[in-house]
């Protein structure tokens, strides 16, 4: 697979991987967390989770003003790796739940997010230079694609296993405490740590009914007060042993980072050839081109927006839905020493679909070539755009029978099993979803490489991580939405989103293939 690339290729994959590993427990667990251990609503969470995920792609832009500064690439991103794993150890240290200093330990978190995500800035775009740097010498660069393709499939490996570790590990630490996994028990647990006897007469019969069924030798509850306040401790504490597991997978980065290092190109020695190359190119492009590319990049950073807007909501809206409405327990795997059963899981599909759908995008590509259909990268970003409105058309054909949120909380354990989903919704929605993922992504970046001019390609490339920032720092609207409207049109205006976002750029096309020759 790796025959005819850089030797180095796998390395930088490999080191990738405990990133990858990280991030998508974070997207697996982390509003989950977030909800089990400070009782915060879905839209408070969801502001701590826009934030967290606008910072990464934010300071993206910082990482690598720094190591062009510093012009020390690989130290730079070595730095974000530790960086990175000290951020984990800030949020995996178990600490009391429910919590003692509620600022303070909220503080604490936020701050390890804050750490996580620079980090993350001094990594991420630094080690996709290095990569692409490998690929400028004569006998790569024809593979230049291939090999990125290559690189994304490899570390996506490494995040389809990363939810199922944190699911087993969180559900490892509650049989081992005499507790089963129930998704709804944190809420109703928080619920009646605030409200006490007050609380609603329907809620108190959900939290009693699955109390009782969540203690796993079946000796049932003596002591409500004592259930709420051990499950909720036990459950938080299994979140913050699975962010251990990320904390192992850097260090196994780290190690394969340095002991590779060698093969990694020195990103400076280049630097004066390039900046070189740059400007003669420059020299023939006037002002009136520069600016209409300048032009027709912003045009597709506004319209993708809406897209990693509409797409990161797999860990966010989308796993609220899938922890209250889906029938999980039909998923449920049980190994013995834990279950593999959780909302959680869902954030696996999709780089599950990334690698196995990869090959079959490439292919129906070039099977388009073939027969003399070529379809230019801002129609087939157009397209995906198209693609991403049908998946949440999918989701809300599913959603109009549903309850909304608010209507959960009066209803009977056996009414809310009996409207729940099966899992199977899910898949389906996030398969059509990475469909779209692979018409917008990998193109946009090839999009912007090909447009940029010449001595701007580093701005341009940090303003489309600004652009998916933009999107990121919006994702709480989803979560607006899904706590005070009918399920299905909180799915409908992501619809919106995505059709009007593909009709304005089809609209541009011919400008934009203009601009792009």
């Amino acid at each position: 697979m790796f025959k005819g690339h850089p030797k180095g290729l796998i390395a930088a994959a490999l080191a990738n991987m405990g990133e990858r590993f990280g991030f998508y427990i974070m997207m697996a667990i982390l509003t989950l967390f977030i909800s089990a251990k400070f009782g915060l609503s879905e839209v408070t969470t969801g502001i701590i989770y826009s934030i967290f995920y606008a910072s990464i792609y934010l300071l993206a832009l910082v990482g690598g003003i720094i190591a062009d500064k510093t012009q020390n690439y690989k130290g730079t991103i070595l730095t974000g790796i530790i960086v990175m794993a000290l951020g984990y150890v800030m949020i995996a240290i178990p600490t009391p739940t429910p919590v003692p200093n509620y600022a303070l330990y909220l503080g604490i978190t936020c701050f390890g997010l804050f750490v996580i995500a620079f980090g993350n800035g001094l990594f991420k775009g630094n080690l996709q230079a290095l990569v692409g740097q490998m690929y400028d010498n004569e006998e790569f660069k024809d593979k230049r694609e291939t090999g990125f393709q290559l690189f994304y499939m490899f570390i996506n490996v490494g995040a389809l296993f990363a939810p199922f570790i944190a699911v087993g590990v969180r559900n490892w630490w509650l049989k081992a405490n005499n507790f089963l996994y129930n998704s709804s028990l944190p809420e109703l647990c928080h619920e009646y740590v605030a409200q006490g006897s007050a609380m609603k007469a329907e809620r108190l019969e959900q939290l009693t009914t699955y109390a009782n069924a969540s203690i796993a030798d079946g000796s049932g509850v003596t002591n409500l007060d004592t259930f709420v306040n051990n499950y909720l401790n036990v459950f938080s504490e299994g979140f913050q042993y699975a962010f251990m597991a990320a904390i192992i997978m850097m260090a196994v980065s780290l190690v394969i980072y340095i002991v590779n290092k060698s093969k990694f190109p020195d990103v400076s020695a280049k630097k004066e050839e390039t900046e070189a190359d740059n400007m003669r190119e420059e020299v023939k492009m006037d002002a009136q081109e520069v600016r209409q590319r300048i032009y027709a990049l912003f045009a597709v950073f506004g319209v993708v927006i809406f897209f990693w807007f509409s797409f990161h909501q797999n860990g966010y809206s989308l796993t609220y839905f899938a922890r209250d409405y889906i029938d999980l327990s039909a998923i449920e795997i049980d190994l013995g020493f834990t279950q593999i059963i959780g909302a959680e899981i869902f954030a696996a599909v999709n780089p599950i679909f990334v690698v196995t759908l990869t090959p079959l995008i490439v292919w129906f590509f070039g099977f388009l070539e073939k027969k003399r259909i070529n379809l230019s990268t801002p129609k087939k970003i157009a397209f995906g755009m198209g693609i991403a409105a049908l998946a949440y058309v999918f989701l809300m054909v599913f959603s109009f029978a549903v309850p909304t949120k608010a209507e959960l909380a009066g209803m009977s354990p056996e009414a809310l099993d009996a409207m729940k989903l099966t899992p199977w919704v899910m898949i389906g929605l996030y398969f059509i979803l990475t469909i779209a993922e692979l018409f917008i992504s990998p193109l946009g970046l090839a999009f912007v490489s090909k447009v940029s001019p010449p001595h701007m390609q580093g701005i341009m490339q940090g303003a489309w991580l600004a652009a998916t920032a933009i999107g990121n720092l919006f994702l709480f609207i989803g979560g607006l939405l899904y706590t005070s409207s009918p399920m299905w049109l909180t799915w409908f205006i992501f619809v919106a989103a995505c059709a009007l976002s593909m009709f304005v750029m089809l609209a541009m096309v011919k400008w934009l293939e203009r601009v792009a020759k």
